[in-house]
């Protein structure tokens, strides 16, 4: 079995994407001995602003981070569970792919 170019830079793009959310994620926690999370938003005015680039990168991580703890603690249904994974995914692969092509640029490639 081969993959397409294109799904491999899919495939890529989505690792570097989860990755990035991640690291994204447990550095502010680091950084500020808080997890992130859209609560970070309520906050309003410069907070919220400042805020919203980080939450827009660590955004897979949190909605995966929260659906697993819906599963194991609210017993949230197996289907909720996979639409979220589908939708963290998705953003996954989009930020992925805004990273990649940044790195590109940088790159100079």
């Amino acid at each position: 079995m081969s993959l397409s170019p294109s799904s491999l830079e899919s495939i890529q793009a989505l690792i570097v994407g989860l990755a990035l959310a991640g690291l994204l994620a447990s550095a502010f926690e680091y950084a500020t001995n808080r997890r992130a999370s859209f609560r970070l938003l309520e906050a309003g005015g410069v907070t919220a602003l400042a805020a919203l680039p980080m939450i827009a990168v660590v955004a897979p991580f949190i909605i995966l981070r929260n659906t697993l703890r819906g599963r194991r603690f609210e017993h949230r249904p197996i289907p909720f569970v996979m639409i979220a994974t589908m939708i963290a995914c998705g953003w996954s692969l989009l930020s992925g792919q805004i990273a990649l092509g940044m790195a590109h640029r940088l790159a100079g490639l």
